[in-house]
């Protein structure tokens, strides 16, 4: 947490509580590891305790530092992004969440990134501004499922791996619940979800928790890709 102080009179009065987010930054490119520490570094919430340059060093530096999020890269040599992120997120994890950097054209290791816990990716093209809104948003809690292209990730993977029947059920999943994974799926917002379905965002939210629980997942990453084997939502019907 940092403080933001102002002295009035001679009276210092805190007047905001910042919460500032450790990171971890791993690639085996130096170049682009480098310019992701240094563009966080420029932000004042957000300290980078650690580099990694592959998938084992990864795993030792967030045992070690504890980070809030770490962002690792995909393709490493030795023990890859993938398997990084099984390690850190396997429990008991240390509550640290993992947010993957890809480019386009991996479609599959996207999906089991997710699939693996993470609680999202970001291309290795994105602006400055896109970087600090993806570990704000991982660091906070929540997946990042913006832009609109992890939806058609997930949708494109699922269209050529499950050609056969559904690889899971809704289980005791109430009518309610499933019409909320669905659009969940789909990359509504709760906001949006509550004013299809003319509920409160309390009764959504009570609804999420409960799907969340009664179906073991971590967040609405997993959410996604869960309404997606359940042919809850047609791969490519959106896009």
């Amino acid at each position: 947490m940092r403080q933001t102080c102002v002295k009035v009179s001679s009276v210092t009065r805190i007047t905001r509580i910042t919460r500032t987010t450790r990171a971890v930054v791993a690639d085996d490119q130096a170049m682009v590891r480098s310019a992701f520490v240094n563009l966080l570094a420029t932000q004042d919430d957000i300290d980078v305790v650690g580099e990694a340059r592959n998938g084992e060093e990864a795993v030792r530096v967030v045992a070690e530092r504890r980070p809030d999020v770490a962002l690792l890269d995909i393709r490493m040599p030795g023990m890859n992004g993938i398997e990084a992120a099984r390690t850190i997120l396997a429990p008991p994890s240390g509550g640290t969440k993992v947010l993957m950097l890809t480019t386009f054209g991996l479609d599959e290791y996207v999906y089991d990134a997710l699939a693996a816990g993470a609680s999202g990716f970001l291309l290795k093209d994105a602006t400055f501004a896109e970087l600090l809104h993806a570990v704000r948003v991982v660091a906070d809690g929540n997946a990042l499922l913006a832009p609109e292209v992890t939806k058609r990730l997930i949708a494109d993977y699922v269209r050529r791996r499950r050609p056969g029947p559904p690889a899971a059920s809704t289980g005791d999943l109430t009518a309610r619940e499933v019409e909320v994974l669905t659009l969940i799926g789909q990359g509504l917002s709760n906001a949006e979800i509550a004013q299809a379905l003319t509920i409160s965002d309390n009764t959504l939210k009570t609804h999420i928790n409960r799907l969340f629980g009664k179906m073991r997942l971590r967040d609405r990453a997993q959410a996604v890709i869960l309404a997606y084997e359940l042919r809850l939502v047609v791969p490519g019907a959106a896009d």
